[in-house]
């Protein structure tokens, strides 16, 4: 298990830095972007569950957490330029994007952009390049309210978020990092992000793919991401978590970090 220091490096984006959490030095580095309400610690548990002195790169997307207070606007591309800045930033010579949800769909677009030594793909619980057809202008208006309160959020692990109920500092960390962003931030996914078609750009992608799914999924369910994303990135590999929901990073850290590894270490062959 990876039992390394972390340091955090500020890495300059547009309008200011990210602070970026990097820990070990071995393999790839496997550069985390977390999901709509997230957070760098989304990934805390995963990391943990890592061999020992795997590279990891964490940080909180811009408008969220610690980088709430970086200016918009927060769009898909914008979110992806910040990903290449801590890529470049860090002068990272090899690694994998690793996105969960949004964080799913904004590392397709990093990913297609064919940063140098972009050596894979590994997709959790993706939001996929093609809106589906669930995603009605009510869905979004419904969705823009989740993150309202702690009682809408609690609601949205609950029913929606998750197949096996979090609990204790788990949920609590999940609570925070949902209600911590400004308006604008917590507004742009729902109302926008969710239903940008980013087919284009998914099938420009080019490296080694893992589609990682929960097989209760409520959100990405694995029927969504075979008819939606996997079209458009065919040469993807695609596996299901059973008994997880959306959430995995929460509710299987450690399936992730072993799919993960496997990945990473495929990769070296």
């Amino acid at each position: 298990m990876t039992t390394t220091e972390t340091t955090t490096h500020p890495v300059p984006v547009s309008g200011g830095a990210i602070g970026v959490r990097r820990q070990g030095r071995r393999g790839p580095a496997l550069v985390f972007v977390h999901y709509w309400g997230g957070s760098a610690g989304t990934w805390d548990a995963v990391v943990g569950k890592l061999p020992a002195d795997s590279a990891t790169v964490r940080f909180d997307q811009r408008g969220w957490g610690s980088s709430r207070t970086l200016p918009g606007p927060y769009h898909l591309d914008r979110l992806a330029d910040d990903v290449i800045d801590v890529i470049e930033g860090l002068a990272l010579d090899r690694f994998v994007l690793v996105g969960h949800s949004m964080g799913g769909k904004v590392s397709q677009l990093a990913a297609a952009r064919h940063p140098e030594g972009l050596a894979g793909l590994a997709l959790v619980a993706p939001a996929p390049p093609q809106p589906p057809a669930s995603v009605t202008a009510e869905y979004q208006r419904f969705l823009a309210h989740a993150y309202d309160s702690a009682r809408t959020v609690e609601e949205a692990l609950d029913h929606a978020l998750t197949a096996t109920r979090l609990e204790g500092t788990v949920r609590n960390a999940a609570v925070r990092d949902s209600l911590a962003s400004g308006e604008a931030a917590r507004e742009e996914w729902p109302l926008r992000g969710i239903a940008a078609d980013i087919t284009d750009a998914a099938r420009a992608i080019s490296v080694p793919v893992l589609v990682l799914a929960g097989e209760d999924d409520r959100v990405e369910p694995p029927h969504v991401l075979r008819a939606c994303l996997l079209p458009h990135v065919p040469h993807a590999r695609f596996d299901a978590v059973p008994g997880s929901g959306h959430l995995l990073p929460l509710e299987a850290p450690e399936a992730v970090a072993a799919a993960l590894a496997d990945f990473a270490a495929g990769l070296s062959r």
